[in-house]
């Protein structure tokens, strides 16, 4: 057997771990140096174009349309989509760069992850030719904002409990039902909705479609914005449709696989959620470190306590191994082999992970801690 004389060039760039602090530019494997360019820009887009502004729109409920064009021109939008479908045809790890610094920046407002990477790959992969060219682009300039409409007050987590019905009318389709807790649903131009399509199907998930339902169509209403303990800036409504016409053209890809659609997309958007969430234990490990530079008790620098040097280790090196297994996870979807098992082990662990954070940092910062001006509080 021959054997390839080729070895792998290491890779000479810090991990988190040994970094001067967790959301250094220049470090982690898995990016290069267009990466860490990329990274520059939009993490001054979020601080220019974002931060500034999240205290207005946590007392709207709301962000404003112009943020999103604004995004839309910065090409932080549809960076995974292809070109040739309207997007920017950029690559994972340029997507995960506007997950990672949207955490960083602390703001939760902007629904941007959600729209780009859930709803528009739904449209590109299982969309017709018009329903791209139409829609696509326009998602891409953030002049269309997207929703995607699953929840309902009887069937949360189980998506075959849906009550939503599409009833065929001719070539068209008639949809009732009402959905809540749907991000983006405020702003919403676009929401795909979940509905079952064929009431007599064995199984509830062979009878599920997806629909494309626009802002403004008749008998489609959206209710209140809801009130939240958390994330006051993302605007989150409840959704009502009654007898809204829908045409032909309306259907999201194949009748009644609506179901199969929405679980082959799992995985990325489990990771999604796993890589914001380790990104915001970075936040707020480095944040916490800051403050206790800064506070003193007991005559000295609360840093200098061994009870807080001994609390900041343990969440460090807790925060290192999960984005040690979720950066892992990040090159088995580059490399499509992530599996939905691995992505949901990541998605439990790294949300937890950032439970237990927030509550421990936010101890470490004392009485400050519960209030709003301290980024920890949010």
């Amino acid at each position: 057997l021959q054997h390839s004389t080729v070895q792998p060039v290491p890779s000479t760039r810090p991990e988190t771990s040994s970094a001067e602090t967790m959301m250094d530019i220049g470090t982690r494997r898995i990016f290069s140096e267009d990466h860490d360019l990329f990274r520059q820009s939009v993490r001054h887009f979020f601080q220019e174009e974002v931060v500034p502004h999240h205290k207005e729109w946590e007392k709207a409920g709301e962000v404003s349309r112009e943020v999103w064009e604004k995004a839309g021109k910065q090409g932080l939008l549809g960076i995974m989509i292809p070109e040739e479908h309207g997007g920017i045809g950029g690559d994972l790890f340029s997507t995960v760069v506007t997950w990672e610094e949207q955490a960083y920046s602390n703001c939760t407002g902007p629904g941007f992850t959600l729209h780009s990477d859930i709803i528009m790959p739904y449209i590109s992969k299982y969309g017709s030719k018009e329903q791209i060219e139409r829609f696509i682009p326009e998602m891409t300039a953030g002049k269309c904002i997207s929703a995607i409409a699953m929840t309902e007050p009887g069937a949360g987590s189980d998506l075959q409990g849906v009550r939503t019905y599409a009833k065929r009318d001719g070539s068209d389709w008639i949809l009732n039902g009402n959905k809540v807790f749907i991000s983006n649903g405020w702003l919403a131009d676009l929401v795909v909705v979940v509905a079952v399509t064929n009431r007599e199907a064995k199984k509830a998930a062979h009878g599920i479609s997806l629909f494309l339902v626009e802002n403004g169509m008749k008998g489609f209403q959206k209710g209140r914005k809801l009130e939240k303990i958390g994330l006051k800036a993302q605007d989150t409504a409840e959704l009502f449709f009654e007898d809204v016409r829908l045409p032909a053209d309306a259907l999201l890809g194949e009748l009644n696989k609506g179901f199969y659609y929405l679980m082959n997309e799992l995985p990325q958007e489990r990771l999604m959620i796993a890589d914001m969430a380790i990104a915001s234990c970075e936040f707020m490990f480095e944040e916490t470190r800051n403050y206790v530079l800064q506070r003193k008790a007991f005559g000295k620098m609360i840093a200098h306590l061994q009870t807080v040097q001994h609390k900041l280790a343990e969440l460090k090196t807790e925060i290192c191994v999960g984005r040690a297994f979720v950066d892992n996870c990040l090159q088995l979807h580059a490399e499509k082999r992530l599996d939905p098992s691995t992505a949901s082990m990541a998605k439990f662990w790294a949300s937890d992970l950032q439970n237990k954070v927030a509550t421990q940092c936010l101890q470490l910062h004392g009485g400050w801690g519960y209030m709003w001006e301290y980024p920890i509080a949010r």
